[in-house]
């Protein structure tokens, strides 16, 4: 990897540890994800994992894992390798996720399956996997087997969620803790992984390690049906892909399930019309399902319960055995992310 390359963070001091901003930790650690030296021959099985990497995002995973370090230590570079591995291997996901949904657009950029191939997705995304392995390895110190289970469970879980999400197409009888479930492990735990690894690289105890992971699973639920409210209601030049993809792909998402639910006879059966549609007209099958949602207000329930995930979270942050003060960085850091401050 590149050396010399950090600039000063901008931090405070607060109970005896400088405390570092997530907007710096995020410039931070692009610049070293961007110096990572992975690319060797042949060239064309990295290059792909290049673009994808140099894509940007908020970086959300990697961010949060360096927030739980930083809650008991400031020693924050020791965990960027750590950080990088999960950013890693959550990006290989969206390869994979991006050819299996068929999508064109990701972060405003062609997907890799569109740029070159789809066996250029499946063979790079397979790398990230391996390049995210090694580097959490290298990241672990000289034990690295607890955190290993961690982000082994965690990749597992995710894989069984994509299982789920693919089965859920083409089920009818899809209920509500289902889908709750499914983007558990699909969104949720990769989140709360990178939560717990971090405080547990920083010596963090178990028991608040294990808090800092049911703090993760609660804003990693309110994040994935925020992202499917954005699917549907979102700008796309702000989301960073076209919107309408999980109506085109017949997605069992909190929306469907509770516009099916509340649905009344003649809404079920336009929903079921535009289920089996194979039309040239996607505009229309998206249209037309977003007017039962308006209809039976699902977007208005979803707010409702990305609210009270939200208020799960904070309750939970606050029995972490730190003083709140601490934690207020993490706090105003998931508030942004979840559109409560601007």
């Amino acid at each position: 990897m590149k050396k010399g390359f950090f600039k000063p963070l901008l931090l405070y001091i607060n109970s005896g540890y400088f405390m570092f901003k997530a907007d710096q930790i995020a410039k931070e650690l692009e610049d070293y994800l961007q110096g990572l030296e992975y690319v060797r021959n042949p060239e064309g099985l990295y290059i792909p994992v290049r673009y994808a990497l140099s894509a940007g995002g908020k970086r959300i995973r990697p961010v949060l894992l360096v927030m739980a370090y930083n809650l008991y230590s400031d020693e924050i570079r020791k965990a960027f390798g750590a950080a990088a591995a999960m950013e890693i291997f959550h990006n290989f996901t969206l390869l994979h996720d991006d050819l299996m949904d068929n999508a064109d657009v990701r972060r405003g950029m062609d997907t890799v399956h569109k740029k070159w191939n789809a066996n250029t997705a499946i063979l790079s995304g397979d790398v990230m996997l391996m390049l995210a392995c090694r580097y959490l390895t290298d990241a672990s110190g000289k034990n690295p087997k607890p955190i290993l289970d961690i982000a082994l469970d965690t990749f597992i879980g995710i894989m069984e969620g994509q299982q789920y999400d693919m089965e859920f197409e083409t089920r009818d009888d899809v209920t509500e803790e289902d889908y709750i479930e499914m983007i558990r492990l699909k969104t949720s735990v990769l989140l709360a992984a990178c939560l717990k690894i971090g405080a547990l690289l920083a010596g963090a105890g178990e028991s608040d390690a294990n808090l800092l992971y049911r703090f993760g699973e609660k804003v990693g639920l309110a994040f994935q049906i925020q992202d499917d409210l954005l699917d549907v209601y979102g700008d796309p030049k702000v989301f960073g892909k076209k919107t309408g993809g999980d109506i085109l792909c017949n997605k069992k998402t909190y929306l469907y399930i509770n516009a099916y639910r509340r649905a009344d006879a003649a809404m079920r059966k336009e929903l079921d019309r535009w289920r089996v549609y194979d039309g040239d007209d996607p505009q229309s099958k998206i249209d037309a399902v977003k007017e039962v949602y308006d209809a039976v207000h699902v977007r208005e329930q979803s707010e409702k319960l990305i609210e009270s995930l939200f208020g799960q979270a904070a309750s939970v942050l606050a029995e972490v055995n730190l003083p709140d003060a601490r934690k207020t960085v993490l706090e105003e850091y998931v508030k942004k992310l979840m559109n409560r401050v601007q």
